[in-house]
């Protein structure tokens, strides 16, 4: 779905909008995880979101945290704003949030490092401020970190060192403080 125009992506969109406004509703007789539509019940089950360079603006609804069978997330290359929604530590299945090249901000809710199932990690040329917290630790299937470009300052955590599966991280281009951990040495 890499590069899909914007017309292309807009049933996709509604899908989600759908999908959104019938979870909140919640008036009707199906299951958790289906939705009722014309009278039967339907279960969607949206694993990857994945909408590239589309243009994509505004801020991240907080309703995505609703989509619990969320493995991938991929919305790099748009024009994005705000803070990532606390709401992201409900997608406990996540192994992918590729949120790269957009204009994202403020510091990055402790609820992202509960996702102990991610591998990639991608937060690159945003505008994420505040410090990476120890908790980061807790990601120990991570692969890939990308932190670089951003505004994050403090001093990096020697938990880094945790991340054992850790194949690929790129810090640079942020106001840290300090040395480099000997843990990530």
């Amino acid at each position: 779905m890499e590069g899909v125009g914007i017309l292309l992506m807009k049933p996709i969109l509604k899908v989600i909008i759908l999908f959104t406004v019938f979870i909140s509703v919640g008036n009707s007789d199906c299951n958790d995880g289906e939705v009722e539509l014309w009278g039967e019940c339907y279960s969607i089950n949206i694993t990857n979101l994945t909408i590239i360079n589309s243009g994509l603006t505004g801020e991240i609804p907080l309703e995505i945290g609703l989509m619990t069978d969320l493995v991938v997330i991929k919305l790099k290359y748009n024009e994005l704003t705000g803070p990532i929604p606390p709401e992201i530590g409900n997608l406990t299945k996540l192994v992918k949030l590729e949120l790269e090249y957009n204009n994202l901000s403020g510091p990055l809710p402790a609820e992202l490092w509960t996702l102990d199932s991610l591998t990639e990690l991608g937060l690159q040329k945003n505008q994420f401020t505040g410090s990476i917290p120890a908790e980061i630790g807790n990601l120990t299937r991570l692969t890939h970190l990308y932190l670089y470009g951003n505004q994050f300052t403090g001093s990096i955590p020697a938990e880094i060192g945790n991340l054992i599966n850790l194949e690929k991280l790129h810090l640079n281009n942020n106001q840290f403080t300090g040395l480099i951990p000997e843990t990530i040495c």
